[in-house]
């Protein structure tokens, strides 16, 4: 039985499918690429407290990340390969550090249109981010503020340490969780640290005006 017709029938139909699958991987890779671009940069306007910036860049990211989810849509072998999950994380982590600085409600992964893992991380990744926001409101001695941000990453880490599963399910969140932990540490004995000296300071500063007062009254 001669079977060219019909192979050859049926390779191009297979062709066609791979050549739309390859063409849909092809185009999610340049937007998961810029949806990257686009929160990296979003997080540090963050950090130089250009909020309307911010908020344009992650309004970009967010219409590049359903573009993408659209057009792997028909390929969920595709969708669960891993650049999506990536780029996911980056627009969540964009999106929960700006809700952490700007003291809103963290928003969750069904508003974000995200998956749980993603979301995991991406929370993860924002949590460890805020040190950076916590330090530099050290330095401006706005003590209230990194105060509050570290309690924001303290409730996220409260959160996270609660998902104990097998890395298969969540992607590897228990490294990226034992991470935010070091970070926490080190930025509760900042924050304490900065508050000892202030306080150090302030207790000498009433001392010298206590004794430039007794002098006076002395004169």
């Amino acid at each position: 039985m001669d079977y060219s017709a019909l192979l050859e029938t049926v390779g191009q139909r297979l062709r066609a499918d791979f050549e739309a699958k390859n063409q849909a991987r092809e185009e999610t890779l340049r937007l998961c690429r810029e949806i990257i671009q686009y929160t990296s940069r979003a997080t540090r306007a963050v950090h130089r407290k250009e909020f309307d910036v911010t908020k344009q860049l992650i309004q970009e990211a967010r219409e590049k990340l359903f573009a993408a989810h659209a057009l792997l849509k028909p390929y969920p072998d595709l969708f669960y390969s891993g650049y999506i999950h990536d780029a996911q994380k980056e627009y969540v982590e964009a999106e929960a550090m700006l809700a952490i600085v700007m003291e809103a409600p963290l928003p969750t992964p069904e508003e974000l249109g995200v998956e749980s893992a993603a979301y995991l991380h991406g929370l993860a990744e924002a949590a460890s981010e805020s040190r950076r926001y916590l330090l530099d409101s050290l330095r401006r001695d706005q003590l209230d503020i990194a105060s509050r941000v570290l309690d924001s990453m303290e409730a996220i880490y409260d959160l996270l340490i609660t998902f104990d599963f097998p890395d298969a399910l969540t992607e590897g969140l228990r490294r990226a969780v034992d991470n935010l932990r070091a970070v926490l540490e080190r930025s509760r004995a900042d924050l304490t640290l900065t508050f000892i000296q202030n306080r150090l300071r302030s207790s000498l500063e009433q001392s010298l005006q206590n004794g430039l007062g007794t002098q006076s009254t002395e004169t």
